[in-house]
Protein backbone atom coordinates (compact mmCIF):
# COMPACT_ATOMS: atom_id res chain seq x y z
CA UNK A 1 0.00 0.00 0.00
CA UNK A 2 1.16 3.19 -0.92
CA UNK A 3 2.18 6.22 1.46
CA UNK A 4 1.35 9.44 1.63
CA UNK A 5 1.96 12.63 3.59
CA UNK A 6 -0.03 15.59 3.35
CA UNK A 7 1.34 18.69 5.10
CA UNK A 8 -1.32 21.28 5.99
CA UNK A 9 0.05 25.10 5.75
CA UNK A 10 -2.53 27.21 5.10
CA UNK A 11 -3.71 29.28 7.60
CA UNK A 12 -2.72 32.78 8.38
CA UNK A 13 -1.79 32.78 11.95
CA UNK A 14 -3.89 35.38 13.18
CA UNK A 15 -3.15 34.50 17.16
CA UNK A 16 0.85 35.33 16.22
CA UNK A 17 -0.40 39.27 15.15
CA UNK A 18 1.83 41.36 14.46
CA UNK A 19 4.67 38.95 13.76
CA UNK A 20 2.67 36.56 11.59
CA UNK A 21 0.47 38.70 8.99
CA UNK A 22 -1.81 37.24 6.29
CA UNK A 23 0.55 37.73 3.54
CA UNK A 24 3.34 36.02 5.78
CA UNK A 25 2.13 33.58 8.22
CA UNK A 26 3.22 31.79 10.71
CA UNK A 27 4.20 28.71 9.12
CA UNK A 28 6.91 30.24 6.40
CA UNK A 29 8.56 32.09 9.41
CA UNK A 30 11.48 30.94 11.78
CA UNK A 31 9.79 30.99 14.83
CA UNK A 32 12.52 28.96 17.03
CA UNK A 33 15.36 30.67 15.53
CA UNK A 34 16.29 27.58 13.76
CA UNK A 35 17.12 29.42 10.85
CA UNK A 36 14.75 26.68 9.28
CA UNK A 37 11.22 27.49 9.11
CA UNK A 38 8.08 25.85 10.63
CA UNK A 39 7.30 24.60 7.05
CA UNK A 40 11.00 23.88 6.32
CA UNK A 41 11.69 21.98 9.84
CA UNK A 42 7.66 19.77 9.04
CA UNK A 43 9.16 18.84 5.68
CA UNK A 44 12.20 17.64 6.70
CA UNK A 45 10.63 15.87 9.30
CA UNK A 46 8.33 13.62 6.69
CA UNK A 47 10.86 13.04 4.53
CA UNK A 48 12.84 10.76 6.93
CA UNK A 49 9.53 8.58 6.87
CA UNK A 50 8.22 9.40 2.89
CA UNK A 51 9.65 9.43 -0.09
CA UNK A 52 10.00 12.60 -1.08
CA UNK A 53 7.90 12.29 -4.38
CA UNK A 54 4.76 11.68 -1.96
CA UNK A 55 4.74 14.43 0.57
CA UNK A 56 1.72 17.29 -0.88
CA UNK A 57 1.57 20.39 0.97
CA UNK A 58 -1.79 22.26 1.25
CA UNK A 59 -1.94 25.38 1.34
CA UNK A 60 -3.99 29.04 0.17
CA UNK A 61 -3.13 29.45 -3.79
CA UNK A 62 -1.77 32.88 -2.51
CA UNK A 63 1.11 31.02 -0.60
CA UNK A 64 2.11 28.20 -3.46
CA UNK A 65 5.50 30.80 -4.62
CA UNK A 66 6.51 30.95 -0.88
CA UNK A 67 6.09 26.71 -0.96
CA UNK A 68 8.21 26.27 -3.56
CA UNK A 69 10.73 29.25 -2.46
CA UNK A 70 11.58 27.20 0.67
CA UNK A 71 11.56 23.83 -0.08
CA UNK A 72 12.14 21.74 -3.29
CA UNK A 73 9.27 20.24 -3.82
CA UNK A 74 7.87 19.45 -7.36
CA UNK A 75 4.33 21.94 -8.34
CA UNK A 76 2.28 18.95 -8.91
CA UNK A 77 2.35 18.30 -5.13
CA UNK A 78 1.13 21.62 -4.77
CA UNK A 79 -2.84 21.52 -3.44
CA UNK A 80 -3.81 24.76 -4.16
CA UNK A 81 -7.03 26.12 -2.37
CA UNK A 82 -8.41 29.36 -3.87
CA UNK A 83 -10.40 30.18 -0.02
CA UNK A 84 -9.74 28.92 3.29
CA UNK A 85 -12.30 26.44 4.58
CA UNK A 86 -10.74 24.98 7.78
CA UNK A 87 -9.20 21.36 7.89
CA UNK A 88 -12.30 19.17 6.69
CA UNK A 89 -12.12 20.75 3.32
CA UNK A 90 -8.36 20.65 3.04
CA UNK A 91 -8.68 16.77 4.26
CA UNK A 92 -11.24 15.84 1.58
CA UNK A 93 -10.13 18.00 -1.38
CA UNK A 94 -6.34 16.12 -0.93
CA UNK A 95 -7.73 13.11 -0.24
CA UNK A 96 -9.48 13.12 -3.80
CA UNK A 97 -6.64 14.35 -5.37
CA UNK A 98 -4.16 11.86 -3.81
CA UNK A 99 -6.94 9.19 -4.41
CA UNK A 100 -7.03 9.83 -8.12
CA UNK A 101 -3.20 8.91 -7.85
CA UNK A 102 -3.39 5.82 -5.59
CA UNK A 103 -6.60 4.57 -4.55
CA UNK A 104 -5.22 2.13 -2.56
CA UNK A 105 -2.69 3.89 -0.19
CA UNK A 106 -2.37 5.22 3.04
CA UNK A 107 -3.06 8.68 4.16
CA UNK A 108 -1.31 10.52 6.66
CA UNK A 109 -2.46 14.31 7.30
CA UNK A 110 -0.15 16.63 9.52
CA UNK A 111 -0.14 20.21 10.72
CA UNK A 112 2.78 22.69 10.18
CA UNK A 113 3.29 24.23 13.76
CA UNK A 114 4.71 21.41 15.47
CA UNK A 115 8.04 21.36 17.42
CA UNK A 116 9.05 17.39 18.53
CA UNK A 117 12.15 17.81 20.31
CA UNK A 118 12.68 13.53 19.82
CA UNK A 119 12.94 12.55 16.61
CA UNK A 120 13.82 9.13 16.60
CA UNK A 121 10.90 8.42 18.99
CA UNK A 122 8.49 10.43 16.62
CA UNK A 123 9.52 8.50 13.28
CA UNK A 124 8.62 5.61 15.21
CA UNK A 125 5.49 6.33 16.18
CA UNK A 126 4.48 7.62 13.05
CA UNK A 127 5.65 3.96 11.90
CA UNK A 128 3.79 2.38 14.29
CA UNK A 129 0.43 4.31 13.46
CA UNK A 130 0.50 3.72 9.87
CA UNK A 131 1.01 0.43 10.26
CA UNK A 132 -2.40 0.17 12.47
CA UNK A 133 -4.03 2.02 9.45
CA UNK A 134 -2.89 -0.02 6.70
CA UNK A 135 -4.78 -2.85 8.61
CA UNK A 136 -7.41 -1.77 9.47
CA UNK A 137 -10.94 0.26 8.86
CA UNK A 138 -9.83 3.14 11.30
CA UNK A 139 -9.50 6.98 11.42
CA UNK A 140 -6.11 6.89 13.88
CA UNK A 141 -4.86 10.06 15.54
CA UNK A 142 -1.89 10.19 17.22
CA UNK A 143 -2.36 11.26 21.12
CA UNK A 144 0.20 12.59 22.93
CA UNK A 145 0.77 11.45 27.29
CA UNK A 146 0.45 14.93 29.08
CA UNK A 147 2.95 16.45 31.39
CA UNK A 148 0.82 18.81 32.60
CA UNK A 149 -2.78 20.40 32.63
CA UNK A 150 -2.92 22.69 29.60
CA UNK A 151 -5.53 24.43 28.63
CA UNK A 152 -4.98 25.22 25.04
CA UNK A 153 -4.77 21.55 24.02
CA UNK A 154 -7.44 19.62 22.93
CA UNK A 155 -7.56 16.33 24.51
CA UNK A 156 -8.57 12.80 23.43
CA UNK A 157 -10.09 10.26 25.91
CA UNK A 158 -8.92 6.70 25.47
CA UNK A 159 -11.07 3.74 25.93
CA UNK A 160 -10.39 -0.08 25.33
CA UNK A 161 -6.77 -1.27 24.59
CA UNK A 162 -6.79 -2.65 20.88
CA UNK A 163 -2.95 -3.31 20.30
CA UNK A 164 0.55 -2.60 21.59
CA UNK A 165 0.21 1.49 22.19
CA UNK A 166 -3.31 1.52 20.46
CA UNK A 167 -6.56 2.59 21.88
CA UNK A 168 -10.46 3.43 20.86
CA UNK A 169 -11.42 6.53 21.50
CA UNK A 170 -13.90 7.13 23.44
CA UNK A 171 -14.31 11.23 23.69
CA UNK A 172 -12.63 14.42 22.66
CA UNK A 173 -12.43 17.47 24.50
CA UNK A 174 -11.61 20.79 22.92
CA UNK A 175 -9.70 22.88 25.12
CA UNK A 176 -10.86 22.13 28.76
CA UNK A 177 -10.93 25.08 31.58
CA UNK A 178 -8.16 24.55 34.20
CA UNK A 179 -9.97 22.87 36.69
CA UNK A 180 -11.04 20.26 34.43
CA UNK A 181 -7.73 19.61 32.63
CA UNK A 182 -6.27 19.06 36.14
CA UNK A 183 -9.10 16.42 36.37
CA UNK A 184 -7.90 14.81 32.70
CA UNK A 185 -4.04 14.80 33.82
CA UNK A 186 -4.97 13.30 37.05
CA UNK A 187 -7.45 10.28 35.77
CA UNK A 188 -4.70 9.05 33.34
CA UNK A 189 -7.51 8.60 30.37
CA UNK A 190 -6.59 11.36 28.20
CA UNK A 191 -3.95 12.10 25.83
CA UNK A 192 -3.60 15.60 24.08
CA UNK A 193 -4.78 15.75 20.04
CA UNK A 194 -1.75 16.39 18.17
CA UNK A 195 -4.08 16.49 15.39
CA UNK A 196 -1.94 13.89 13.22
CA UNK A 197 -4.44 11.83 11.40
CA UNK A 198 -3.68 8.76 9.47
CA UNK A 199 -6.07 6.63 7.38
CA UNK A 200 -6.88 4.64 4.08
CA UNK A 201 -7.73 6.58 1.72
CA UNK A 202 -11.04 4.39 1.37
CA UNK A 203 -11.56 4.48 4.63
CA UNK A 204 -11.56 8.69 4.63
CA UNK A 205 -13.56 8.64 1.86
CA UNK A 206 -16.26 6.57 3.64
CA UNK A 207 -16.34 8.38 6.84
CA UNK A 208 -16.48 12.11 5.01
CA UNK A 209 -19.23 10.79 2.71
CA UNK A 210 -21.23 9.43 5.57
CA UNK A 211 -20.75 12.32 7.61
CA UNK A 212 -19.70 14.85 5.54
CA UNK A 213 -21.62 14.71 2.32
CA UNK A 214 -22.11 18.39 1.67
CA UNK A 215 -18.15 18.58 0.61
CA UNK A 216 -17.94 14.96 -0.93
CA UNK A 217 -21.58 14.93 -3.00
CA UNK A 218 -19.70 17.76 -5.15
CA UNK A 219 -16.09 15.67 -5.34
CA UNK A 220 -17.81 12.76 -6.34
CA UNK A 221 -19.98 14.15 -9.08
CA UNK A 222 -16.36 15.35 -10.76
CA UNK A 223 -14.37 12.34 -9.51
CA UNK A 224 -12.82 12.05 -13.21
CA UNK A 225 -11.23 15.83 -13.54
CA UNK A 226 -8.93 15.18 -10.45
CA UNK A 227 -5.23 15.08 -11.37
CA UNK A 228 -6.00 16.69 -14.94
CA UNK A 229 -5.87 20.39 -16.62
CA UNK A 230 -10.08 20.74 -15.43
CA UNK A 231 -9.06 20.02 -11.92
CA UNK A 232 -7.82 23.71 -10.71
CA UNK A 233 -10.78 25.48 -12.28
CA UNK A 234 -13.08 23.19 -10.40
CA UNK A 235 -11.70 23.63 -6.90
CA UNK A 236 -11.92 27.45 -7.43
CA UNK A 237 -15.40 27.06 -8.39
CA UNK A 238 -16.30 24.31 -6.07
CA UNK A 239 -14.36 25.44 -2.42
CA UNK A 240 -16.20 28.85 -1.86
CA UNK A 241 -19.28 26.87 -1.28
CA UNK A 242 -17.35 24.24 0.92
CA UNK A 243 -18.61 24.51 4.99
CA UNK A 244 -15.89 26.07 6.71
CA UNK A 245 -15.41 22.95 9.68
CA UNK A 246 -12.74 21.37 11.25
CA UNK A 247 -11.84 17.59 11.10
CA UNK A 248 -12.27 17.21 14.22
CA UNK A 249 -15.85 18.77 14.66
CA UNK A 250 -17.05 17.85 11.68
CA UNK A 251 -15.80 13.89 11.61
CA UNK A 252 -13.31 12.50 14.25
CA UNK A 253 -15.94 13.34 17.07
CA UNK A 254 -18.90 11.92 15.24
CA UNK A 255 -17.44 8.23 14.00
CA UNK A 256 -17.06 5.26 15.59
CA UNK A 257 -14.34 3.86 14.17
CA UNK A 258 -11.58 6.29 15.53
CA UNK A 259 -8.27 5.18 17.30
CA UNK A 260 -5.62 6.74 19.03
CA UNK A 261 -1.80 5.86 19.23
CA UNK A 262 -0.69 7.16 22.27
CA UNK A 263 3.02 8.00 22.24
CA UNK A 264 5.50 10.58 23.63
CA UNK A 265 8.32 11.92 21.46
CA UNK A 266 8.66 15.62 23.33
CA UNK A 267 5.77 17.35 21.19
CA UNK A 268 4.59 20.88 21.29
CA UNK A 269 1.78 22.73 19.23
CA UNK A 270 3.01 26.15 18.30
CA UNK A 271 -0.09 27.71 17.83
CA UNK A 272 -0.31 30.84 19.98
CA UNK A 273 2.14 33.49 22.14
CA UNK A 274 1.19 31.28 25.38
CA UNK A 275 2.72 27.72 23.55
CA UNK A 276 6.04 29.74 22.27
CA UNK A 277 6.20 30.85 25.35
CA UNK A 278 6.42 27.49 27.29
CA UNK A 279 8.92 26.05 25.23
CA UNK A 280 11.18 28.89 24.88
CA UNK A 281 14.56 29.94 26.93
CA UNK A 282 13.54 32.27 30.02
CA UNK A 283 16.01 34.63 31.67
CA UNK A 284 15.24 33.91 35.88
CA UNK A 285 12.78 35.62 36.24
CA UNK A 286 10.50 33.65 33.36
CA UNK A 287 10.98 36.22 30.84
CA UNK A 288 11.40 34.99 27.26
CA UNK A 289 13.46 37.22 24.96
CA UNK A 290 13.30 36.09 21.63
CA UNK A 291 15.98 38.87 20.65
CA UNK A 292 18.43 41.05 22.88
CA UNK A 293 15.76 43.17 25.00
CA UNK A 294 17.20 44.95 28.22
CA UNK A 295 14.94 44.09 30.57
CA UNK A 296 14.21 45.41 34.24
CA UNK A 297 11.98 44.72 37.12
CA UNK A 298 9.73 42.42 34.48
CA UNK A 299 9.16 38.70 34.73
CA UNK A 300 7.06 35.98 32.96
CA UNK A 301 6.94 38.12 29.77
CA UNK A 302 7.32 37.04 26.07
CA UNK A 303 8.85 39.60 23.65
CA UNK A 304 9.54 39.26 20.30
CA UNK A 305 10.69 42.35 18.44
CA UNK A 306 12.48 42.86 14.92
CA UNK A 307 16.26 42.48 15.03
CA UNK A 308 18.33 45.65 14.86
CA UNK A 309 15.75 47.56 17.14
CA UNK A 310 16.67 48.40 21.20
CA UNK A 311 13.94 47.53 23.23
CA UNK A 312 14.01 48.30 27.08
CA UNK A 313 11.15 46.37 29.18
CA UNK A 314 10.56 47.73 32.98
CA UNK A 315 7.49 46.62 34.84
CA UNK A 316 5.61 44.46 33.32
CA UNK A 317 4.57 40.63 34.07
CA UNK A 318 2.90 38.67 32.07
CA UNK A 319 2.78 40.47 29.00
CA UNK A 320 3.50 40.14 25.10
CA UNK A 321 5.46 42.88 23.49
CA UNK A 322 5.77 41.71 19.69
CA UNK A 323 6.27 43.68 16.49
CA UNK A 324 6.34 44.30 12.93
CA UNK A 325 7.28 47.07 10.47
CA UNK A 326 4.37 48.56 11.01
CA UNK A 327 2.44 47.48 14.42
CA UNK A 328 3.58 46.74 17.91
CA UNK A 329 1.56 44.57 20.31
CA UNK A 330 1.96 44.89 23.90
CA UNK A 331 -1.05 42.80 25.49
CA UNK A 332 -1.93 40.91 28.71
CA UNK A 333 -0.57 36.57 28.32
CA UNK A 334 -3.40 33.96 28.74
CA UNK A 335 -6.49 35.00 26.84
CA UNK A 336 -6.46 34.00 23.38
CA UNK A 337 -9.81 35.04 22.28
CA UNK A 338 -8.48 38.47 22.97
CA UNK A 339 -6.05 37.95 20.69
CA UNK A 340 -8.10 36.94 17.78
CA UNK A 341 -10.74 39.87 18.46
CA UNK A 342 -7.18 42.58 18.12
CA UNK A 343 -6.53 40.50 15.00
CA UNK A 344 -9.98 40.75 13.79
CA UNK A 345 -10.28 44.65 15.03
CA UNK A 346 -6.86 45.75 13.34
CA UNK A 347 -8.02 44.27 10.10
CA UNK A 348 -10.58 45.90 10.17
CA UNK A 349 -10.13 49.45 11.34
CA UNK A 350 -6.82 48.90 9.17
CA UNK A 351 -7.15 46.70 6.75
CA UNK A 352 -3.83 44.93 7.64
Amino acid sequence: MDRYCVIMAGGIGSRFWPVSRPEMPKQFLDFLGTGRTLLQTTYERYSSIFKKENIFVSTNIEYKDIVKEQIEIAEENIICEPVRKNTASCVAYATYHIGNISPESVLLFAPCDHLILRKEAFCEAVEKAISFAETHDALTTIGIKPTRPETGYGYIQISDHVEDGVNKVKTFTEKPNRELAEVFVDSGEFFWNSGIFIWQTEVIKKALQRHIPEITTRFNEAKKIFNTPKEQEFINDVFPTLPNISIDFALMEKAKNVYVLCAEFGWSDIGTWDSLYDISRKDHRGNADLGNSLIYDSSNNIIAVKEGKITVIEGLENFIIADSDDALLICKKGDESKLRQIFNDVNTKFKR
